[in-house]
C-alpha cells in the first residue's frame, strides 16, 4: 500500500498552504470548490485524516469517522438546498480510474450535464 504523501495539494490546504473557497468546514471534514469544475457545483469534501483512497478509509478510519463523514456530505448538500435539486457523489480508488490527488475525496457534483454519467 501506498505511504501518505503529506506534500499533497490537499495535505497542503488542509495545512493553509493553500488557499481554495471553502463551502464547509467541522473538525473533521472540509468541503471547497474544484479548482476545475465540471458542472455547475463542484465540490470536493475532504476528511481531515490521513487516508490515500476510499479504501484506505474505509479500512483504517474509525466506524465512527466513516459514518460523520458521510453524514457531513448530506447536511452541506442540505444546507445548499442540493437535496431538492439532485446531487451526485463521485470518488474515484486508483490511479487506473482517475485519482490524481492521494488524499481520500468525494466530489459533490450537481446542476448541468449529469444525468448520464
Amino acid at each position: 500500500m501506498k505511504q501518505y504523501d503529506k506534500k499533497n495539494a490537499f495535505a497542503k490546504i488542509l495545512r493553509g498552504e493553500l488557499s481554495t473557497n471553502k463551502i464547509y468546514e467541522d473538525e473533521q471534514i472540509l468541503c471547497f470548490e474544484d479548482a476545475t469544475p465540471a458542472t455547475d457545483v463542484h465540490w470536493l469534501i475532504i476528511p481531515k485524516g490521513d487516508y490515500i483512497s476510499f479504501d484506505d478509509f474505509t479500512k483504517n478510519a474509525t466506524p465512527e469517522e466513516i459514518a460523520s463523514f458521510f453524514q457531513s456530505i448530506a447536511k452541506i448538500a442540505r444546507i445548499h438546498g442540493l437535496d431538492k435539486k439532485g446531487y451526485k457523489l463521485v470518488t474515484n480508488n486508483g490511479a487506473a480510474v482517475g485519482q490524481s490527488v492521494f488524499h481520500f475525496h468525494v466530489h459533490l457534483l450537481s446542476g448541468n450535464g449529469l444525468t448520464h454519467l
